[in-house]
């Protein structure tokens, strides 16, 4: 392994950290309907926990509307069971054939803690990308313990791991402005 393994394992890795930041994101409630609001949805089918998507048609026809089709309708009690049951605080309605849920629009205190909640996650974001900087600058550390690079390619080599963590911390904090601006619109 050589230094531009270690700079594109840790650019694997941080991107990584993003990617797991962005769909914890898409789990946060912000008044928009989005089928992600369901994904961790189990529906008791047949005596078998099984996630909502593989048994129903998720879709958010409107701003604030989820349809849930299931492609049995026999189902459609225990589809209505889980998601009441789910913590999303979520109340569908049925006309036999689908299911509508409402996303009822946040309160502004609700708004405030949903940013909070957002922040947390982009901090252990930032904390995963700042280990996986560590891990890559202890490697560079011991190619040069074993002499395989000088004193100066270290130096260089732990000056483009920085480039890259600030890339991907600036990421993140874009990610972070676009649904602190999402939460917060009414």
């Amino acid at each position: 392994m050589g230094v531009k393994e270690i700079f594109d394992e840790a650019t694997r890795k941080m991107d990584k950290a993003v990617e797991v930041f962005r769909h914890e994101l898409t789990k946060l409630r912000t008044g928009r309907a989005s089928v992600s609001l369901l994904e961790d949805v189990k529906v008791d089918y047949y005596g078998t926990p099984t996630p909502i998507n593989q048994v129903a048609t998720l879709t958010a026809p409107e701003p604030r509307l989820l349809v849930v089709q299931p492609w049995d309708a026999s189902q459609i009690s225990a589809i209505e069971k889980a998601i009441l049951s789910s913590d999303l605080g979520l109340t569908p309605t049925n006309d036999g054939k689908v299911i509508r849920i409402q996303i009822p629009q946040p309160t502004e205190e609700r708004r405030r803690e949903l940013v909070k909640v957002a922040k947390r996650y982009a901090e252990e974001c930032r904390i995963a990308i700042r280990n996986c900087r560590r891990d890559a600058n202890e490697a560079l550390k011991r190619f040069e313990k074993e002499k395989e690079i000088s004193q100066d390619d270290l130096k260089k080599a732990q000056q483009r791991i920085q480039e890259i963590t600030d890339k991907e911390i600036a990421r993140v904090e874009e990610v972070l402005s676009a649904k602190e601006q999402e939460i917060m619109e009414v």
